[in-house]
């Protein structure tokens, strides 16, 4: 909705703004509870800034394949099924990474790419170019969780957060200004006058307050610890939830193929989250 109101560039590039301000505050009182904020040493800061700007571009990268392989014909579907790969990429990464998995969860990355097929694709599957550039995002936003995961343990993940948010809306000034606006005065006027409508607002906030100032934090919080090939299974339920949402507040129906497809990504996350070791298996 937002996307279609003011253009999808300038919608990420403001909603990452609203993001890194909303976060202001949250900084400033969690500033006040901690008492370990007052050590922070200069090399803590260079971390701190190193992570916020490294996680902002990437961000940015990632989000801007994603909309060029839309824009060029990839369906919102396949889309979301493509990008969901990063379950496949984030361990194959991980190996070079020395980031060891069990075959349990291993097992669960084939499971939930199978459910993520039934759950997105319903016309079958071909090739296009701008499905490249979509995969090039699953690429990106794989490096994206190993980022955050070598990070996280190493500075404050609210910091962070605004930092990497206020780095991408920055960034993201110049395909809003480039593609949406197109260099032409007319076609700002345009956006500038969608800005004034709610239509534009309500998603803009939403996406602003609840996807980056919550969602996005939550993932540099709780990915302290977390294995990052567990951290891209969970995230992939997005997309089982954006289908429950769908059939909550749009009214929209799910076939069987949909309802396979999220039993199967459901049950590869529960499944990869098992302690398995010899003494299990034995007893």
């Amino acid at each position: 909705e937002g996307g279609d109101a003011v253009g999808p560039y300038t919608f990420n590039c403001i909603r990452s703004l609203i993001g890194a301000v909303v976060l202001l505050p949250v900084i400033k009182l969690l500033g006040r509870r901690a008492a370990k904020q007052d050590t922070q040493t200069a090399a803590d800061n260079k971390q701190l800034w190193l992570g916020g700007i490294s996680c902002g571009v990437i961000l940015f990268v990632a989000s801007t394949f994603q909309q060029l392989g839309m824009y060029y014909g990839t369906t919102a579907g396949k889309a979301g099924f493509l990008t969901a790969c990063y379950i496949l990429i984030v361990p194959l990464l991980g190996l070079f990474l020395k980031k060891k998995c069990g075959w349990n969860i291993w097992v669960s990355v084939f499971v939930a790419v199978i459910g993520l097929y039934f759950l997105c694709l319903k016309d079958g599957f071909t090739v296009q170019l701008s499905d490249g550039l979509v995969l090039l995002c699953a690429f990106v936003f794989s490096i994206h969780i190993l980022v955050i995961d070598y990070f996280s343990p190493r500075v404050d993940g609210v910091r962070m957060s605004c930092i990497q948010f206020l780095v991408c809306g920055i960034l993201g000034i110049i395909p809003s200004i480039c593609i949406d606006m197109q260099h032409s005065m007319v076609q700002a006027e345009l956006v500038l006058s969608a800005l004034g409508t709610w239509d534009a607002w309500i998603p803009i906030l939403y996406a602003g307050i609840f996807s980056c100032g919550v969602a996005y934090t939550l993932q540099i919080v709780g990915q302290d610890g977390v294995n990052p090939t567990v951290a891209s299974l969970l995230l992939s339920l997005e997309s089982v939830f954006s289908v429950l949402a769908g059939m909550v507040i749009l009214h929209e129906t799910m076939s069987s193929r949909e309802i396979l497809g999220c039993v199967l990504v459901f049950a590869a996350v529960l499944f990869a989250q098992l302690r398995l070791d010899n003494r299990n298996i034995n007893s």
